[in-house]
């Protein structure tokens, strides 16, 4: 119920600010900026055209600023930054978690990365440096540097004390890892069960051996599918020699999840998964204009092959009708296939042992539909057309393309994996390329040698 409610009140927020933006009514805006929290004046800055944005920006509490770039797109964030003096943004970054630090350092211009660093204290430059030297995408990248370790042999009671200490803890800790000489991992205690032990016990009589680390260079995905299989609040980061670097939580997952789910979804339609809404409009146009122009080039392809037969379409008119039926029932065979792939290997099912397994399956799957797809088509457009000929090239045609769009479905993913091409992005255009040659070629041919011989 509560998230249900969230959204109205968001989207009235952004509705009266924008009012009041339009009013000249300044003050009353920063007073409602001050009331939202960073996550939901992130949200309202990325609703908002250019313009307003930058209005907005200003009227925003500089002690602020760090929480909220790091919960902005990154399209969004590297605008509002080129708002921001190195200085200021220097100084949003302070307390910022390692994390976040290089989600928001790892795209700047060198210029400016190089002026903000050269403004920060000596231990945030430390900081930035280390979390800027994992490759982006790993668990290295995303995993953050503040979290309490323990020694095995102390007892309960020492521990409680030595927390009290504390002011607060790291942001997101359900759980202490204990560490030994070396600062190898030896197993975890969570809060739970810490509150509950009797204060005599010790450390290594309380906790958890069976500690499963997160390697530092596992990919962000993969660390995202641990997660989503385990029920993990946090998880430790260890090298090699199992020395614990660094946690993961669960709000840096679901940041990863919702990621995915963006580049699947704008994947489809070949754009950006950062693209700002309310980008410019030649930003815009000039970004979607690439996919369009690839686009344009396999369209060309398709109808080429439709002029290799135009002696045969202008003798036989029934052709250019029946024509389009082909491809289209091949491109939405294909694109189930292909689906269906992208989200097997997107959630780690689909590896090198089951691949050739799947191919085969694939292939015999889109035999079937070709085979009774074929029958059915064949019945249908001869007693619609009276011309049994007909239905027969429509329906070896069918087959034909059928049969290669389950082939090419399951197999263009796994061949642009291998070629570190994301087919989520060009899977979708290189099969329907396929299936409408194949499809065009396949019945026009058919219908050259059967209906004109």
């Amino acid at each position: 119920m509560t998230e249900s409610l969230e959204k109205p009140r968001t989207q009235d927020h952004l509705d009266t600010i924008t009012q009041a933006l339009n009013g000249g009514m300044f003050v009353h805006v920063r007073r409602m900026l001050q009331q939202m929290r960073p996550g939901d004046v992130a949200w309202l800055l990325e609703s908002s055209p250019s313009p307003s944005r930058k209005v907005l920006w200003q009227l925003i509490d500089p002690d602020e600023y760090g929480e909220i770039l790091e919960e902005l797109s990154e399209e969004v964030r590297d605008g509002i930054i080129r708002l921001m003096d190195p200085g200021k943004l220097a100084a949003a970054l302070e307390d910022m978690e390692s994390d976040d630090l290089a989600y928001v350092l790892r795209d700047l211009p060198e210029q400016l990365f190089n002026q903000v660093l050269t403004q920060m204290d000596e231990q945030d430059r430390q900081r930035a440096q280390q979390a800027l030297s994992y490759p982006e995408d790993t668990a290295g990248s995303i995993m953050n540097t503040e979290f309490i370790t323990l020694r095995a042999d102390v007892s309960i009671e020492v521990v409680l004390r030595y927390l009290r200490l504390h002011t607060e803890l790291p942001e997101g800790t359900d759980t202490l890892y204990v560490v030994d000489q070396n600062n190898r991992l030896l197993g975890d205690i969570s809060l739970a069960s810490l509150v509950v032990q009797d204060p005599a016990t010790t450390v290594a009589e309380a906790m958890d051996t069976q500690v499963e680390a997160i390697p530092l260079t596992m990919t962000d995905t993969d660390v995202a599918n641990l997660f989503e299989r385990h029920d993990w609040l946090s998880a430790p980061v260890v090298d090699e020699d199992y020395q614990l670097l660094g946690r993961i939580t669960i709000d840096d997952v679901v940041d990863i999840i919702r990621e995915e789910g963006e580049h699947s979804m704008m994947g489809m339609a070949k754009m950006d998964d950062d693209e700002d809404t309310f980008a410019p409009v030649l930003t815009s146009a000039r970004r979607r204009s690439i996919w369009l122009t690839v686009n344009l080039g396999s369209a060309l392809l398709a109808a080429s092959v439709s002029n290799m037969f135009e002696e045969t379409l202008s003798q036989l008119a029934t052709l250019a009708i029946l024509m389009t039926i082909v491809p289209s029932m091949g491109g939405i065979a294909g694109n189930q296939t292909l689906a269906l792939v992208i989200r097997g290997m997107a959630v780690g099912h689909i590896g090198d042992s089951n691949a050739r397994w799947l191919l085969t399956k694939e292939a015999l799957v889109g035999l079937f539909n070709g085979l009774l797809w074929a029958v059915m088509v064949a019945v249908v457009v001869s007693l619609w057309k009276g011309s049994w000929e007909i239905g027969l090239v429509l329906a070896s045609a069918m087959f034909i393309n059928l049969s290669v769009a389950g082939l090419a479905g399951a197999a263009i993913p796994l061949v642009m994996r291998k070629l570190n091409i994301d087919p989520a992005l060009a899977g979708s255009m290189a099969l329907t390329t396929v299936t409408d040659i194949v499809g065009l070629f396949s019945f026009l041919g058919l219908s050259t040698l059967i209906l004109l011989h």
